[in-house]
């Protein structure tokens, strides 16, 4: 099955890279691209891509916006986020927003192409430590809020659910959740689904996200 690949950045040598970069894998095909978020919509409908690859900072309609629009999708597509900087404090909306994760626009060309099928296949391209950098990114300001409004959604899950959004926010994988709390790696897969069915959230990044507002995270190392 070959993955259908929409780029999107104002750079246009960026661009011609990327769509080469991707061109040399077998089971990728850049199947269009755009120079800001304006067109997104219309190329996701003539093309159908699998993934857009956004850049952040673009004239006309930005990433974030463009991003926080597909997602509302019901066919939407996963959304890796393309930026220079490893902190950047926007990358954060458009996690929120359902973004898959983000690449470095300085990430060696291999990593690039494995984070495109990561993606593709359901799986967030966000490790642990990068999660966490980001988070710590939140602003103070409407911090009881959020940990309130959090921990409201949070009690649509029962004590099981509950504890797998923890080792979800904690970064473990199905197979770490499934040692840690002894149950099947197929059993933690059905959990995870559910999670994000009854929260109505897009990815693990979320859930994740939703656990650090809620506080309990809080202590953890």
């Amino acid at each position: 099955m070959t993955i259908r690949v929409l780029i999107v950045d104002d750079d246009p040598l960026l661009r011609a890279g990327l769509k080469m970069m991707l061109a040399g894998a077998p089971d990728l095909s850049v199947v269009g691209e755009a120079g800001d978020g304006s067109g997104v919509q219309a190329l996701i409908d003539k093309h159908r891509p699998d993934v857009v690859l956004m850049d952040i900072r673009m004239p006309g309609t930005d990433g974030l916006t463009a991003t926080e629009t597909v997602r509302r999708r019901p066919d939407a597509p996963e959304i890796v986020i393309l930026t220079t900087f490893d902190a950047d404090e926007h990358v954060l909306r458009a996690l929120r927003a359902g973004a898959a994760g983000f690449i470095l626009k300085d990430t060696p060309p291999a990593e690039i192409v494995e984070s495109v099928r990561r993606v593709a296949n359901g799986q967030p391209v966000l490790s642990p430590a990068v999660t966490k950098r980001l988070m710590t990114r939140v602003a103070a300001s409407g911090q009881d809020q959020r940990k309130t409004r959090a921990l409201t959604r949070l009690e649509l899950l029962n004590d099981r659910e509950r504890e797998i959004a923890v080792a979800v926010g904690e970064g473990k994988s199905n197979a770490e959740i499934s040692g840690t709390l002894y149950l099947s790696v197929p059993t933690v897969k059905t959990h995870v689904s559910r999670i994000l069915t009854k929260l109505d959230l897009n990815n693990r990044v979320q859930i994740a996200l939703l656990v650090h507002d809620a506080g309990l995270l809080d202590g953890i190392r």
